[in-house]
């Protein structure tokens, strides 16, 4: 066990940070051998089955090339929930859990019809119907392989979604009801910011999912600001996500629109990754 622990450190260092190799070393030998982080460390002069140092081998190889821990174990934890993963659909951010909590402390109307857009893994729908369990949550998504992945995730977990395949800037072909909430975590990464991103996500995740060109950074924004103008009820909220370089932006966008009570709000790295305002 403490030789697989060293040869983990040993050949990811250099690549990633000791905390985050730390991090893989948890998530490894949960995955592989279901052991906690305290077992693993009272466990550290056991002997390991060659079938289980060979899954670790594999691991380790995939993340020296840079593939998301996520997409190698096909799993995350997001808001507390155990989510199904796999290449082709968006890694959950930390920062989205953030959003989430915010809809779940607002007041919403008992049996509030909820509407997630762009759901990806339907990590967002998901948390808020496993919070506010009276809640209508409809997810939706242009892609059929996050829908599927949405669905099983929704099953996975005992939780009721009503799934929409859609690609929200040509909602008007659609038929919708009425919502009181509308949120939304949409592609907010302009072009122009790939190169300080790392290069597992570069080369993994879905470019679909993550980029704007920088020509129209706010195109899904104003989108689904439009959507919200006829498909929220009156006093209806809308919560987006959304890239720290757009704030007062987006405060102009969402008010040029008619949204009041409009509020921006930082994450806990005090970056202005939020929006909420009211039709």
């Amino acid at each position: 066990m403490q030789q697989t622990i060293q040869y983990i450190r040993t050949e990811l260092e250099g690549i990633y940070p000791e905390s985050e190799i730390l991090g893989f070393t948890k998530l490894i030998f949960d995955q592989v051998l279901g052991f906690s982080y305290t077992q693993m460390i009272l466990a550290k002069t056991r002997m390991l089955e060659q079938e289980d140092v060979k899954k670790i081998k594999t691991i380790v190889s995939r993340l020296k090339n840079h593939e998301p821990i996520q997409y190698i174990l096909g799993a995350t934890e997001f808001y507390g929930l155990q989510l199904e993963l796999e290449p082709g659909v968006l890694i959950p951010r930390p920062e989205t859990e953030e959003l989430v909590q915010w809809v779940c402390q607002t007041q919403l109307p008992k049996q509030a019809r909820v509407l997630d857009i762009g759901t990806g893994s339907g990590c967002i729908a998901l948390a808020i119907k496993n919070e506010i369990p009276d809640a209508e949550v409809w997810a939706v998504d242009k892609s059929e392989k996050a829908m599927e992945l949405a669905a099983k995730n929704a099953k996975k977990n005992n939780l009721q979604l009503r799934f929409k395949q859609a690609d929200i800037l040509n909602w008007q072909e659609e038929q919708w009801p009425q919502f009181d909430v509308v949120l939304s975590n949409p592609p907010y990464v302009r072009e122009s910011e790939k190169a300080q991103m790392q290069a597992n996500v570069l080369e993994h995740e879905p470019e679909m999912a993550l980029f704007v060109s920088d020509a129209e950074p706010l195109l899904f924004y104003y989108a689904i600001a439009r959507f919200a103008q006829s498909k929220l009820k009156n006093g209806g909220l809308l919560f987006f996500e959304i890239n720290e370089s757009f704030g007062e932006e987006m405060v102009g966008l969402v008010k040029s629109l008619g949204f009041s009570s409009v509020e921006l709000r930082r994450d806990l790295e005090n970056k202005n990754r939020m929006l909420r305002c009211r039709k």
